[in-house]
Order: C-alpha cells, then structure tokens, then sequence
C-alpha cells in the first residue's frame, strides 16, 4: 500500500462483519506493527526507515472513542501543542465546527469538561478531538469511524470539519456509513484484508458491485438488491453471532 501526500481524500470502506482489515491499515501506517511483505511508503520513504517520532508527529488521528482529560476545553484542545495561544485554539476550534458551542457553554473555552469528557455529548466530544488535531497540524489526518457514534445532525458538522481537514493535507476516512466517504476523491471498498473496488462514488455506482449493493442497503433501496447479495448479508449476520457465542 502506498500513501502518497497529495492532499486527496482516501477512504477505507469497512465491511458490516468488522473484519475488513481497515484498522489493520492504520496500525501499518502508524507502525503499530510492520509489514511482512512489501512496503508502505510516505512520499517514497518507507515507514521503517524514519523515527517513529517524525511519523507520529506527522500523523493525527480521530477515532470513534477520544480520550479527554479532567481539565478546561481549551486544555484539552492544547494538549500536544501546548505552547498555542488562545488565538490559535479558537481557530482550530472554528475549523473543527466547535467554536458556538463552546462559547455557548458557562465558561467558555475555560469550561471544565470533567473527567473523560463526561460533562459533553459525544458529538462534542469527536468536534473538540477534531480541533485538537486540527492545532497540531499534522500533514496527513486519519478518521477512524469518527461519525459512527453521533446522531445525523452532528454527523452533518463533523463531515463539514473532515472536508475543512481534508481541504490541505491528505486525509483518509474509514467509515460504515457512505454518506461520510461519498465525496471522496477516492474510495476504497475493502473486503477480507483486501482492496476489492477503487473509485470515486458515481464510478463505484456504475461498476454496480459491492459498493453499489452497500449505498442502496443505506438508501433503502433494498428492492433492488441481487439475491446473492442478500443471501451473503445473511450468512454473514449468522457468522457475527457464532463469533460473539
């Protein structure tokens, strides 16, 4: 696999059973744990051949469940750039669709959040971890299912701060829901560890495959399903209950 920093939005589409591979993509990429075989490369530099720290420094990631500490929201949006000024957290904030309700709170910037966040929603939560990355300024952005858990109208605010992100760095969203991956410049449909369809959405659409069947599932054009797609999803939803016995 090889990550270039072009800018573009690349996503990684999971498969419902959740044993797509896709984390395993970003554990690569942030060398969790190497390759057997082959390479990833940033820019043509295998990820092996720079210090973890560079690669870190250069990588920030969003996932599904972000840890915040007992302290103030602008503390826990500095953390990691603690030296930024109030101007700087602001704007990371704006940035991140976080800034009106921050300043709706009763202390502003300087509101104690409580422990692990407990005194915001969820949707708050992901925004304030969003604008955290957004100060370090990392030139490549990894979405982990960061819209998985927030209801359709934070979802809305949360993809508007993922195409502010993605405007000037190189982005990759993994996501269930295509609605989150559809205006990708790239989409990658990930089956069993594998990369089985590439494309933007309209191209997935017309290649009418696994995608396609996925978007109508989501559209609710379950009518026009094929058989054999259905009866996959069947044996699939059967799998996930011998796995969880």
């Amino acid at each position: 696999m090889c990550l270039g920093h072009t800018g573009a939005h690349n996503r990684v589409r999971e498969r419902p059973d959740g044993h797509a591979g896709k984390t395993t993509f970003v554990k690569l990429l942030l060398r969790l744990y190497d390759v057997d075989e082959g390479a990833v490369t940033v820019d043509g530099h295998d990820v092996r051949d720079v210090t973890l720290s560079s690669l870190r420094d250069s990588i920030g990631y969003v996932g599904q469940e972000n840890f915040l500490f007992d302290g103030t929201v602008a503390e826990n949006i500095k953390y990691g750039a603690f030296d930024a000024d109030r101007e700087a957290v602001v704007e990371a904030a704006k940035r991140a669709q976080a800034h009106e309700f921050i300043t709706n709170m009763p202390a502003g910037y300087d509101t104690e959040v409580g422990e692990r966040g407990v005194k915001l929603s969820g949707g708050q939560r992901q925004r304030v971890a969003i604008a955290r990355t957004l100060l370090q300024g990392p030139a490549i952005t990894v979405f982990d299912e960061a819209t998985s858990a927030v209801d359709t109208e934070t979802e809305l605010l949360i993809q508007q701060s993922i195409d502010d992100v993605a405007a000037d760095r190189t982005t990759f969203v993994i996501a269930h829901r295509l609605s989150t991956v559809r205006d990708a410049d790239t989409i990658l449909v990930v089956e069993d560890g594998r990369i089985v369809e590439r494309g933007t959405h309209d191209d997935l659409i017309d290649a009418d495959g696994l995608y396609a069947n996925l978007w109508r599932v989501q559209a609710g054009e379950i009518g026009a399903l094929p058989a054999e797609f259905l009866e996959e999803a069947s044996q699939r939803v059967a799998q996930q209950g011998l796995d969880t016995e």
